[in-house]
């Protein structure tokens, strides 16, 4: 179907206005386990002075990222930009920044020594993903994941691929059931998102109260985050227990889900609701705002909502003194700048600019917007436009320790194994994953490895190697490497591995960097 101009800059306004609403009204109440009683925000003069908060802050960042690479963005580049211009340095965040710094890539930089993966900071920021691929949820899927694994994994990751799926297809498709079960399609079955949400929806068919659905969804997945800041001896865990420090998502996407289904489609009222369940407040209320706008677009969203915020942004997390980023004001901004956007994200083939009345955008509808399972073709078939990426759900069963390369006609993908650890006089073998990128046509081609090593590494069965790169469907060439190290002298050993394509002046260099075993 065609989504048209209008219709999806109205959408596009009421996504960010809800957000900035949701994340406004729960801005002083996060981080509390109790029922609240709000039915409105609870600041004064917020015309002047907008609560400002992270929920919104983080996508500013990206959509500058999007502006200068386009398609091409990827979870290292918003790492780069993460270093560059975000400041808080907190659980999960300050897990990434500090893998990132230390030389680990994405997405092992999202698991590694990371307690917080589970936790929260990503699913807030699927509504830039969802809003540059409106209709195709897998699109905005893929980017979520590329924008999760940064400093999340596992519970984290789902609950952003959740977000984003659910809010893309919200564009074209408005029956709630119809759209949580889209979301769903994309993450694993047995993960504590899906219990958590289901645990939501059947509190709600069975007539609970929205305060019982409360309970049941936090006991489907315990999380912390309402008490991290209790003694432990001011913790009731009578109703609810307590879960492991940093898994938070799940429950927190549970509460999203049944305010929604309890607010009936009232914007105010499943606000408050989202809001009135504790834990991490502004989260479950700005995603659930940003999912709200784009169902009832912004010329519905109730006026006594939008009048206090004045169409206004405020930012706390952005660094704005080094430069190099443009940052929005206004919700009105925003939206101008992804309109402008869109086009240059989606390309030329899912965007028609010269449609009357301003472009329009190719989206998919009814089960086609539901997450594809298993190979789509013969594996091994001719490769001939044939999809060359993984799924979603064959990148999530990935191991966040293999890390994923895109180079100009083939990808990679170099599997760390159990760890990134290496010790003195003990082999550490290394995976290689190649497998052509369908850019070049049907041209089959020979790949040629060559690995650089430090003084004290020695590689075995070679440092170099060729490997014939067919084209067809789901063929791979996997390539094993044994390193082991004479002595430690530093706390990190840095190889690095050059690949090429014979006849071709283009190559790849990846950089693996293996830890001093603590």
């Amino acid at each position: 179907m065609k989504l048209d101009f209008a219709t999806y800059k109205d959408k596009l306004t009421g996504c960010w206005a809800g957000k900035n609403i949701g994340g406004v009204l729960g801005a002083p109440f996060e981080g509390i386990r109790a029922i609240h009683d709000i039915d409105f925000y609870v600041q004064e003069d917020l015309e002047h002075n907008p609560v400002p908060n992270d929920d919104l802050d983080l996508q500013l960042v990206w959509m500058n990222a999007v502006e200068r690479y386009g398609r091409g963005v990827n979870a290292r580049i918003l790492g780069d930009y993460w270093l560059s211009f975000i400041i808080p340095d907190w659980v999960e965040y300050g897990a990434g920044q500090n893998n990132m710094r230390m030389g680990i890539a994405p997405p092992l930089s999202g698991a590694l020594g990371n307690v917080y993966k589970d936790s929260c900071g990503c699913f807030i920021r699927s509504e830039l993903w969802a809003c540059l691929a409106p209709g195709r949820p897998e699109l905005a899927a893929r980017y979520a994941y590329e924008d999760g694994c940064v400093d999340h994994a596992s519970e984290g990751l789902y609950g952003e691929i959740f977000c984003a799926a659910m809010q893309s297809a919200a564009f074209v498709e408005s029956d709630t059931q119809r759209l949580i079960e889209i979301g769903l399609s994309y993450i694993p079955a047995d993960c504590a998102v899906t219990r958590a949400v289901k645990a939501a929806i059947a509190a709600f068919q069975a007539g609970k109260t929205w305060q019982e659905a409360r309970i049941d969804v936090l006991c489907a997945a315990p999380g912390t985050f309402g008490v991290q800041s209790s003694r432990l001896s001011d913790i009731d865990t009578r109703q609810i227990p307590a879960g492991a420090p940093g898994f938070d998502a799940p429950g927190n996407i549970g509460i999203t889900i049944l305010a929604w289904l309890y607010g009936g489609g009232d914007f105010g009222k499943s606000l408050c609701i989202a809001v009135n369940c504790g834990e991490d407040t502004d989260c479950t209320a700005a995603t659930l705002g940003a999912l709200l706008g784009i169902l009832l677009g912004g010329a519905a969203l109730p006026a006594e909502w939008l009048r206090p915020l004045d169409d206004k942004i405020s930012t706390v997390c952005i660094n704005k003194v080094n430069g190099g980023l443009s940052i929005p004001a206004t919700v009105t901004e925003l939206t101008d700048r992804l309109l402008r956007l869109t086009p240059f994200f989606l390309g030329r083939e899912l965007c028609d600019l010269l449609a009357p009345g301003g472009y329009t955008i190719d989206c998919l509808e009814g089960d086609a917007l539901f997450c594809a399972k298993g190979p789509l073709y013969i594996p091994g078939i001719n490769g001939s436009g044939k999809p060359k990426l993984p799924t979603i759900p064959q990148l999530l069963e990935e191991s966040p320790h293999a890390l994923r390369y895109t180079f100009p006609g083939f990808h990679a993908l170099l599997d760390y194994g159990e760890d990134p650890y290496i010790r003195a006089g003990e082999p550490k073998t290394l995976k290689l994953v190649l497998h052509d990128s369908g850019e070049f046509g049907c041209l089959q081609q020979w790949a040629l490895v060559r690995w650089y090593l430090p003084e004290g590494v020695t590689v075995s069965p070679s440092s170099t190697a060729a490997c014939f790169l067919a084209w067809q469907y789901l063929e791979k060439n996997e390539l094993a490497f044994t390193f082991t190290l004479e002595a430690l002298s530093a706390p990190k050993v840095e190889l690095v591995c050059d690949i090429s394509l014979n006849g071709r002046h283009t190559h790849g260099l990846i950089k693996a960097t293996l830890l001093a075993a603590p």
